[in-house]
């Protein structure tokens, strides 16, 4: 039985106009969800305390669908907080008013209320995920996308024999959809990520009131488990069974909030073989790094001698004196004998620390290197025709600064001011009365101005030991930068060493882009674009820019509506490290937003 359609509806009864809009062909589905978001008892680390939520699932329920398929997701809000949901990676394609970022392109669901996503997965494969897109309920509130290839097609690659996913996040079992495809695959939950002793969204509504930096998570855990190194952990430690020969596709997603994570499997090497819901050039490695968003497909051999091994992962921490949660969480893996029973049973392997399996060896947590060498390593499977020419040629600093403490507040933030952070030297604030996409399209004034600048306001020495601290003080607005459909846009993004140095994960949303070279240092045209990679740059949705470095991307704008582009580590984000693109409507129906549903939640 295909567990993904137990609750799949007759969509001629239900959705008449989706049927004949989606179902262009015989093979697609329509894939029908509820998502219930709820407060949830949950116990670690030897506390008990109340999480947020999907269904009572940390993390959330797997979705999975081919390639072609669409989704309709009912959310329902039942607990105290606003909530909206992203679908990271999906291109969402004519349908932004299913994105998800909250005031971005649809006001939150309230505590009580409820809105129908509803959206096609076009031209896309392998593992993506979603995740909460308000305050930081993201820390519980997420699952993984997994894109299986349109019945007839396969992997370009060797069926593997058994499947895993490692949601590199705070996340706890979830369940897995058998599709026809995979029929055939024994599926096993896994994932890293990070755990407070306190309510997350408590967390970061102190920092931003304070001015402070929030607290870091208390541990990291795999499979929603921090693992042996913790207290009261080790019963529940995360198993994965593996059988001597055969070879395992693990699905890494990084779901953490403020955490690049170095992983790897003690005794056993991994071919990446995908990233970000994209195929890839393969490429053997013995650690990965994940930063925060960034999915990783690989296939693992069990070739070592049978017996128990850890799965570890540690941060990757590129900011210099600053406080970050530096435990390591683990996971087993675990060899099967002939008969399918484990090599030892996982509760005598976590219970007697005379039989702890061997150890990974990750990098040092700084090491800078180590993370960039990874990410230098990725290629698209065949080579790309690039587009353009390039018809916006933008150069956007990314970087954190200071506001003045206002007069009569004790602020907590680098001697008494508060933290921020801004793109071009503007920190987006985000809107409270109205989405910038319904501000758009219903011309409501004083919402955003279309003036986002193509390049800083003032060029300096970006990462200079030393940088002026008349350049430490952004401007807080919401801007958006505003392209007619169809223009290719390349876009430089520039770390910078204000405050401190550090590396930016950046997503933008509704688009995939080439990552065409990354580099250390003040990006110069004239000598760095000889690096640019024009035969098989990589196709991501989120690209690392370099400590004290840069980044360069391209993409054609063909998806019209508001597109939030952000780092994805969620101080980052929630300091205003953070734009959205303004994409118009093209020429006719296929190139141009759909109308907005009409159960899209009012901004009151």
């Amino acid at each position: 039985m295909e567990m993904g359609l137990k609750n799949h509806r007759s969509s001629s009864v239900f959705y008449p106009a989706v049927v004949l809009l989606w179902l262009r062909c015989a093979t697609a589905e329509i894939h029908f969800h509820e998502f219930v978001v709820q407060a949830t008892a949950a116990k670690r680390l030897c506390e008990t305390r109340s999480i947020i939520t999907v269904n009572g699932q940390y993390p959330g329920p797997t979705i999975e669908a081919r390639n072609g398929d669409a989704l309709v997701v009912d959310v329902v809000n039942r607990a105290k907080y606003n909530v909206t949901i992203h679908w990271h990676g999906i291109r969402q394609l004519r349908t932004a008013w299913a994105d998800g970022p909250e005031f971005v392109t649809q006001c939150p669901i309230r505590p009580g209320g409820s809105y129908t996503y509803r959206f096609r997965i076009e031209e896309q494969e392998g593992t993506l995920w979603w995740h909460a897109h308000s305050s930081w309920l993201r820390a519980t509130v997420h699952g993984a996308i997994v894109v299986y290839p349109k019945l007839g097609s396969s992997y370009p690659f060797l069926n593997p024999d058994r499947e895993h996913r490692v949601i590199l996040g705070n996340s706890v079992n979830g369940f897995a959809i058998n599709f026809q495809i995979v029929s055939w695959l024994k599926l096993t939950w896994g994932s890293t990520g990070e755990w407070w002793n306190e309510d997350p969204v408590r967390v970061i509504e102190r920092a931003l009131r304070t001015g402070a930096d929030p607290n870091v998570s208390d541990a990291l855990t795999i499979n929603g488990q921090p693992g042996d190194l913790y207290k009261c952990s080790r019963k529940e430690t995360t198993v994965f069974p593996v059988r001597s020969g055969e070879t395992n596709l693990f699905r890494f997603v990084n779901a953490a909030l403020n955490s690049e994570l170095f992983v790897g499997v003690a005794g056993h090497s991994m071919t990446v073989v995908a990233a970000d819901g994209v195929y890839v050039k393969h490429f053997n490695a013995t650690v990965l790094m994940l930063a925060p968003g960034q999915t990783t497909d690989v296939l693992l051999t069990a070739d070592s001698p049978a017996g128990c091994y850890y799965m570890a992962a540690h941060a990757y921490e590129s900011a210099r004196d600053t406080t970050f949660d530096n435990t390591t969480t683990t996971a087993i893996l675990n060899y099967l004998d002939p008969n399918g029973y484990p090599y030892a049973p996982p509760a005598k392997v976590v219970a007697n620390r005379t039989r702890m399996p061997a150890f990974p060896v990750l990098p040092d947590f700084n090491d800078t290197c180590a993370a960039y060498a990874f990410a230098s390593r990725f290629r698209s499977a065949v080579p790309v025709t690039l587009p353009g020419p390039v018809d916006h040629h933008l150069f956007f600093t990314v970087g954190l600064g200071l506001f003045d403490c206002p007069v009569g507040q004790v602020c907590r933030g680098p001697n008494g001011t508060i933290l921020t952070a801004s793109m071009n030297n503007v920190s987006f604030q985000t809107p409270t009365c109205a989405s910038i996409l319904e501000a758009y399209l219903g011309g409501v004034p004083a919402v955003f101005t279309a003036d986002f600048p193509a390049v800083p306001p003032v060029r300096f020495n970006y990462t200079a030991e030393s940088v002026s601290q008349d350049l430490w003080q952004p401007t807080a607005a919401t801007k958006v930068y505003q392209v007619k459909y169809g223009s290719v846009l390349e876009v430089v993004m520039q770390g910078t060493s204000i405050l401190t140095s550090e590396d930016h994960p950046m997503h933008i949303h509704g688009y995939h882009f080439y990552v065409l070279a990354t580099g250390f240092g003040n990006f110069d045209r004239r000598r760095d674009a000889a690096r640019f990679n024009l035969v098989d740059p990589p196709l991501r949705n989120t690209v690392g820019v370099p400590v004290n470095g840069w980044a360069v991307v391209r993409f054609v704008a063909d998806n019209p509506g508001a597109w939030l582009v952000h780092c994805h580590l969620e101080d980052h984000m929630s300091w205003g490290l953070a734009m959205v693109f303004l994409v118009e409507n093209g020429v006719g129906e296929s190139q141009s937003l759909e109308p907005p549903p009409a159960d899209l939640p009012l901004c009151v």
